[in-house]
This record gives structure tokens, sequence and C-alpha cells, in this order.
């Protein structure tokens, strides 16, 4: 699986940055900003500023890798306490 670089400029905290991320990390991006409700701006700025080192481009997969690891716990959870559930339903 390829994807092409997409470089992008933001302006965060009056600071112009260049961003360079796979095509699909910016759409995963705007996924989770339109989830949240905000702009993938304010969203790239909100994990630019949690960021202890490292670079902006590193943060933001960090981020998502953070993101889509959360989202699988929980439906995880989900779909095992309606398993468990079930079966032992059956049981009785």
């Amino acid at each position: 699986m390829t994807s092409r670089i997409v470089k992008r400029s933001v302006v965060i905290a009056g600071q112009k940055k260049s961003i360079s991320l796979e095509e699909a990390v910016w759409k995963s991006l705007k996924e989770i900003a339109a989830y949240r409700d905000t702009t993938l701006f304010a969203l790239v700025a909100a994990i630019d500023s949690r960021r202890i080192r490292g670079n902006l481009s590193s943060a933001i997969r960090l981020f998502l890798l953070n993101f889509y690891r959360e989202q699988l716990d929980i439906d995880g959870r989900k779909a095992i306490d309606a398993a468990l559930h079930s079966s032992t339903r059956e049981l009785h």
C-alpha cells in the first residue's frame, strides 16, 4: 500500500509550519476533526500543543495511532461484552 506525501503549511501560535504527511494521514485527520466537530488546523494545533519532543509529523502519526487504538479497544470491549452476555444467556 502506497500513499503519496502531501505537504501543507499551517500557522500555529503565530508560527508558520510546513507538515509533510501521507495522503491517508491527512484524510484520517480530517475525519477525526469532523468527528470532534473542529477544524483540521485546530486539531493539528492541539496535537502540537501536547507534544513534548519530536517533530510535528511524528506527533500527528502517533496521535492517529492512539486514536484508532482507543477506538478498537472501546469497540473490542463492546463486542467481547456482547458475546459474553449472549453466551451466558444461552447457558441459563
